[in-house]
């Protein structure tokens, strides 16, 4: 099982869209997929018109239920989804007396090991309790970078706390990469800031994200790219950002964090 942080203390650089669309493009080639929510806006449950069953990541947070028991099926096939609630902003209060709470997601995901190949986050605009929680629960983590330059100014604070949490809270935490979104190849300002991001960050994904008319459209539809669109630009480039996700998580040391629990008769114990 591979987690994947997708985070940006940055508002609007398409950190829910990335979440949304990879684990979709994952989903449809066959690797069983778990998306979840980590932010209070809850935007990634309603553009997977996830329906909760009454529980949320606030529940599995605050030992109020297993996460497992807060898994709902999306429409697609293999993609699954954790949601979130206003509550979040809550947990966040709570949990912050509590000792070792930057581990709290993580000891939670241990429950579902095995469960999923890809389990993606996704975090909300801040560097606060649950974004920390979901870097020391990841084995990796990437950032969305919208092709502006002011969003270039908040880089290297989440760069700069990405390498406090490999010295602090966890050492086997790989910067994956950055990706450019909202690439519009018809400005010089989104070709020089995409220049940028390929000369000072050498992990930045091949794979550009176009502004588009269509991934903007989708979340209102309750429907990721590739089922809303399936032969735009945005869909085409999701699809490739997965395959390059995959390939690049397939190099990294085998991850210590999560083991699959040992089957006996049929039964995982």
């Amino acid at each position: 099982m591979s987690v994947v942080a997708v985070a940006n203390q940055k508002g609007g650089v398409g950190k829910t869209t990335t979440t949304v669309n990879l684990a979709a493009a994952a989903a449809e080639m066959g690797r069983r997929t778990l998306v979840i929510d980590a932010d209070a806006q809850a935007n990634a449950t309603s553009a997977l018109g996830a329906q909760s069953s009454g529980l949320f990541l606030y529940d599995a947070l605050l030992g109020q239920a297993e996460l497992e028991r807060c898994i709902v099926p999306t429409p697609w096939t293999d993609l699954d989804a954790v949601p979130s609630s206003m509550d979040l902003v809550a947990a966040e209060m709570e949990l912050a007396t509590q000792p070792e709470r930057e581990y709290v997601l993580r000891s939670a995901l241990a429950d579902i090991a095995g469960g999923y190949e890809l389990v993606l986050i996704d975090c909300g605009p801040s560097l606060g309790l649950m974004t920390l929680n979901a870097l020391t629960a990841a084995d990796a983590a990437i950032a969305p970078v919208q092709c502006e330059y002011l969003a270039l100014e908040g880089l290297s604070a989440l760069l700069e706390t990405i390498r406090r949490v490999q010295m602090h809270l966890n050492p086997g935490l790989h910067l994956l990469g950055v990706v450019a979104t909202m690439y519009d190849g018809r400005t010089r300002l989104s070709q020089d800031v995409a220049s940028q991001l390929r000369s000072h960050i050498s992990s930045t994904f091949e794979t550009i994200i176009p502004r588009s008319i269509r991934l903007s459209e989708a979340p209102s539809h309750q429907r990721p790219i590739i089922d809303y669109a399936p032969r735009s630009r945005g869909a085409d480039a999701y699809r490739e950002l997965a395959e390059e996700l995959l390939n690049r998580l397939s190099g990294l040391p085998v991850s210590t964090l999560y083991r699959a629990r040992p089957v006996v008769d049929g039964v995982s114990g």
